[in-house]
């Protein structure tokens, strides 16, 4: 045998090892993902129970009937609010001469820092009827101020705190897109807002959707801004109905919920289909920035005021709140205890581990193996991330109840509900770090008599740790916010950072969250700081 054919066989060789070790990996993909799916089963299973006539009933009673048409007016509110405030700034920070560009790219990506729900009680704090500012003009003669309560504070809020999303996106988009393009355009006579119009618009669409999809599942499954705006949309609703022993109803309006969620998803795709020619374009270089003459400071005085209302506000609130005292600062009943935050703490890096562990095999598979059980497995550990909080939370409180009691309201099934709601987060930083391995040097250690597993964890597995640990990071911080799947499921007596928030603000005793609230946004910063600092990958 010549050593051409020696060769061969070894790849023929390593090449049937590597099959059988990816059907193997492939069966425990499809068992991870059919974990995570388990809880929409369950809800699916506890509505089959409730008798037709009583389901249709409540799905077309006029309450009912009210709540969609809320969730679906502030949905299409804040996501059309977000991506007319987004996308100018995006186009201002990356096209243009703004001064202070890379200040201005990181003060106005912050306000993602702080949860949403804690901007909402700070801007009641600040302009509700006996907040700061009342106190303020009372003495002007001004007695009365605009109502903060209702759709459009609760647009506002949202807006304000997630329009990011489709700022960060479209910058990405923008960041990508082939310079020459644009320049070709204006050498072929056209002006400034027709190059725009003509070429870069076309390519920033699926940037721009993939923003206003993120907006879109955020304001639809977020509990706390709706609850404390007085808006009665499917998440506060839902919450409420399932504390008032309401069960039957909250299932029903969860499973209507997932239905609303379904539609979204499925308009983005349609709108990421139709542009897809738009990631085409590699980025040829920088384009010649547009020149804004005097406007260049109305623009900075622009962003400096959406930074002002969205970031110095409610950091300025909390701050107060700190220093001097809030309203209700000194409530009894409520003491603070450093127990609260090495509890998130505990249960955070529990759910980061327990993701990275799972996400390792999955994102692995979907990297190294382009055969549809392997993309279906990779793909439905997404749906967790489109299935909303107090959705999930309903879910395995269902299960809890019916077929585990052992395991209801128990860390376990806690940390379960943040590792189905965050594993995409690891599972696609795994599978990118795995695309970026060369396949060349794990068949070299494989044809240097290295067993496939010792093989990963030589070769592999060090390689794409950094993406691993970056995964992990974005889980425990993201996990340290969740509220509504926190406040269903958390076992009695065990208060977290959130939870201890979302009491004091049910009892009007602000101020004492101006300690856990600075936190969570210190915590916060730091996934920041890693979006940013994975931007131009």
């Amino acid at each position: 045998m010549s050593a051409g054919e020696g060769l061969s066989a070894v790849r023929r060789r390593l090449r049937r090892e590597a099959e059988g070790d990816g059907l193997g990996l492939t069966l425990l993909s499809g068992a991870i993902a059919a974990a995570v799916l388990s809880p929409v089963a369950w809800l699916f299973l506890r509505v089959v129970d409730i008798p037709a006539t009583e389901a249709l009933s409540l799905l077309t009673a006029p309450s009912t009937t009210r709540v969609l048409t809320n969730s679906v007016l502030l949905v299409t509110a804040v996501t059309a609010a977000s991506v007319l405030l987004g996308v100018p700034l995006a186009v201002l920070t990356v096209r243009t001469d703004l001064p202070a560009r890379r200040f201005f790219t990181v003060v106005l990506a912050l306000p993602l820092v702080v949860p949403s729900y804690i901007g909402a009680f700070a801007f009641v704090s600040a302009f509700g009827p006996r907040g700061a500012l009342a106190d303020v003009l009372a003495p002007l003669g001004i007695e009365r101020l605009p109502e903060i309560y209702g759709l459009p504070g609760a647009t506002l809020v949202l807006t304000l705190y997630i329009y990011p999303y489709v700022f960060l996106t479209t910058r990405a988009a923008l960041l990508s897109l082939d310079a020459s393009l644009v320049e070709a355009a204006r050498t072929l006579g056209e002006g400034r807002l027709g190059a725009f119009r003509q070429v870069t618009f076309p390519r920033i669409v699926p940037g721009i959707a993939a923003g206003g999809l993120l907006v879109a599942l955020y304001t639809l499954s977020d509990f706390g801004t709706p609850a404390i705006m007085q808006v009665d949309v499917f998440t506060s609703y839902i919450y409420v109905a399932y504390n008032g022993f309401a069960a039957d109803q909250a299932a029903l309006l969860s499973l209507q919920l997932l239905g609303v969620t379904t539609v979204i998803l499925a308009l983005e795709s349609r709108i990421g289909q139709d542009d897809a020619s738009a990631y085409a374009s590699g980025g040829g270089g920088a384009a010649t920035r547009i020149r804004l003459g005097a406007w260049r400071w109305v623009a900075a005085l622009a962003c400096l005021a959406v930074t002002a209302v969205a970031l110095v506000l409610p950091v300025a609130v909390l701050l107060l709140w700190l220093f001097r005292g809030g309203p209700g600062y000194a409530g009894g009943g409520f003491p603070f205890e450093l127990a609260f935050a090495v509890n998130s703490v505990g249960v955070s890096a529990a759910a980061a581990l327990v993701s990275v562990v799972l996400a390792v095999p999955v994102g692995y598979v979907a990297a190294r193996r382009s055969s549809l059980p392997a993309r279906l497995a990779e793909r439905a550990t997404y749906v967790g991330y489109a299935v909303p909080g107090v959705v999930l939370g309903l879910a395995l409180v269902f299960f809890g109840v019916k077929f585990a009691p052992a395991l209801y309201q128990t860390l376990p099934l806690l940390v379960f509900a943040y590792v189905v709601r965050f594993l995409p987060q690891a599972v696609g930083t795994a599978s990118s770090s795995v695309l970026q391995v060369d396949r060349q040097l794990l068949e070299a250690a494989r044809a240097l008599g290295e067993s496939p597993g010792r093989a990963f964890r030589r070769v592999t597995l060090p390689l794409i740790w950094p993406g691993v640990l970056a995964g992990a990071a974005l889980v425990f911080l993201t996990t340290m916010k969740e509220l509504p799947a926190t406040l269903l499921l958390r076992p009695t007596g065990f208060e977290t950072l959130v939870s201890y928030i979302w009491q004091v603000q049910e009892a009007g005793y602000y101020g004492l969250a101006a300690v856990p609230a600075l936190t969570l946004i210190a915590v916060s910063a730091l996934s920041m700081a890693v979006i940013l600092a994975q931007e131009r990958r």
